[in-house]
């Protein structure tokens, strides 16, 4: 299960790289889900990838009360939730027994950095949500837009950490990387190997984080 899988381009990889997967994706955009099953027609996934329009929180009742061996999500998902702890309960009751949470996601000490210099300008711990007031999409940055007004909610690594333990999963891997895959803030440097980093000869901080979290085999 991919949760807020957008247009659904990671879930069809899911499909893709593991012949044997059956993929869902959840996302509350009925335009996205959309071109998520118009893409999977075309790749010729549609047998084994199938798109669900629904708010995440809502999502087991989407499914029809399916469980999962693999819940995923992140890359810029989590900032769009107010509720991390509903979240985490939401993936813990989609998991069938012994099945488990991935989760890779954008950094929070990243985000709080200013995208022209890398010093903080936002705070790390603020429960509040940003107010962002701008045109456009990750996906088309020059894309003509009516409704520019969107919020984004700062998660620290220690709130999703207790969130999901919290759920009752157990955390099995936790990893922080020195790299992003999109140019997050103009002063980071694509490599050869076209992810995004500090610069040369500078200081660095985490820019992704990924964990692993399983559910007990006998829940």
């Amino acid at each position: 299960l991919h949760l807020q899988c957008h247009f659904g381009v990671d879930s069809l990889d899911l499909a893709r790289l593991h012949p044997t997967a059956r993929v869902t994706g959840v996302d509350f955009s009925a335009p996205a889900v959309a071109a998520a099953s118009a893409l999977a027609e075309e790749l010729r996934l549609a047998d084994r990838a199938r798109f669900v329009v629904a708010d995440v929180y809502r999502a087991a009742d989407a499914v029809d009360g399916q469980r999962f061996d693999l819940v995923y999500t992140g890359k810029g998902a989590l900032p769009w939730l107010p509720d991390i702890d509903r979240w985490a309960e939401v993936v813990a009751d989609l998991l069938a027994p012994g099945g488990f949470l991935y989760l890779t996601e954008l950094h929070p000490v990243a985000e709080v950095l200013d995208e022209g210099r890398p010093v903080p300008v936002r705070d790390y711990f603020s429960h509040q949500p940003q107010v962002w007031d701008s045109p456009g999409s990750y996906a088309m940055p020059d894309a003509d837009t009516t409704h520019n007004t969107y919020y984004l909610w700062q998660h620290p690594i220690t709130r999703v950490i207790g969130a999901v333990l919290g759920a009752g999963l157990r955390l099995e891997l936790f990893h922080e990387w020195d790299f992003a895959l999109d140019n997050l803030h103009r002063w980071l440097i694509r490599g050869e190997d076209h992810r995004w980093r500090w610069p040369p000869n500078t200081g660095t901080l985490p820019l992704l984080y990924s964990l692993k979290a399983v559910k007990s085999s006998e829940t």
